[in-house]
């Protein structure tokens, strides 16, 4: 029985079960030779239940076993800026462990369905989990964007931009004139960051878009160019305010203590496991 305030340590990230939410905290485990950027970036995120529609357990490759918790529609910014393009091993949703914990994965699945509220099923009006903390400045390959919170401004490159871009000069689009923005990733052809100006129609081509920015090889990678996204969607559509940091509710240190204890005595987290967690939780609390 999985109870609030259970800790599920999986090979990229710990997931905190509380009575309304669950607090994945993104870290590398004994497993994982190397955590995701956009991991790294996101840090800690706290999932309000009633931002999930589904938890699903299934069979993973080599051994594994793979909780996911599937967000509603329009309930968190980032995954709304993602629009799909995620790869599994960058999904935040997403935990891999190892295969001999699929009881346990299944009874973590098992409560937090429990807790789904009637509306699981349909889209959110609004958004419900905090936009993670976006640069201030992206560089893309054409521009340097800047977002300070009312308006997105873009500084054309004298070496990446388009004469198109150069001769316009640089740009800048308040809140008010947005009715969203498009992401691309720049891990597929044709990555960029388009802004959507209400009433009116910007070139198809992203390089000749006074509103896009393009991305290319070491310009506008995924864990800076996502979050800038998602805050500015979040900003648009009138959600918190975007370039302040998410700070998560404190929970007691030893309470994670005391569970994580739990699970070491049920075997549940290996020596290692359990000895990585205990010192980054007693460190937290300091």
């Amino acid at each position: 029985m999985c109870r609030m305030g259970d800790v599920l340590a999986g090979n990229h990230a710990v997931w905190e079960f509380d009575s309304d939410s669950v607090l994945i905290r993104f870290a590398r485990g004994i497993r994982t030779p190397r955590l995701p950027r956009l991991f790294h970036a996101l840090g800690t995120r706290r999932i309000p239940l009633e931002a999930v529609s589904a938890v699903t357990v299934t069979e993973g490759k080599r051994d594994t076993v793979v909780l996911r918790a599937v967000p509603r529609p329009g309930a968190d910014p980032l995954m709304e800026a993602a629009a799909g393009q995620l790869k599994d091993v960058c999904d935040p949703y997403r935990l891999v462990l190892p295969g001999d914990r699929a009881p346990l994965a299944a009874a973590f699945a098992d409560a937090l369905r429990s807790r789904l509220g009637p509306d699981a099923d349909e889209p959110s009006s609004r958004f419900l989990v905090d936009v993670p903390q976006p640069p201030l400045h992206l560089k893309a390959y054409d521009a340097r964007v800047g977002f300070d919170g009312s308006a997105i401004t873009f500084q054309w490159s004298r070496t990446g931009a388009t004469s198109t871009k150069w001769k316009a000069g640089d740009q800048r689009y308040p809140l008010a004139a947005l009715t969203g923005v498009e992401w691309y990733s720049p891990q597929g052809p044709g990555g960029h960051l388009r802004l959507v100006v209400r009433d009116t129609t910007g070139d198809p081509r992203p390089d000749h878009d006074l509103s896009a920015a393009v991305f290319r090889v070491g310009y506008g990678a995924v864990h800076e160019s996502l979050p800038f996204a998602a805050a500015v969607l979040a900003a648009v559509r009138g959600g918190r305010t975007p370039v302040a940091a998410a700070v998560p509710r404190a929970r007691s240190g030893d309470d994670r203590l005391r569970h994580l204890s739990e699970l070491h005595a049920a075997g549940l987290l290996t020596d290692a496991e359990y000895a990585a967690l205990r010192d980054r939780f007693a460190a937290e609390s300091l």
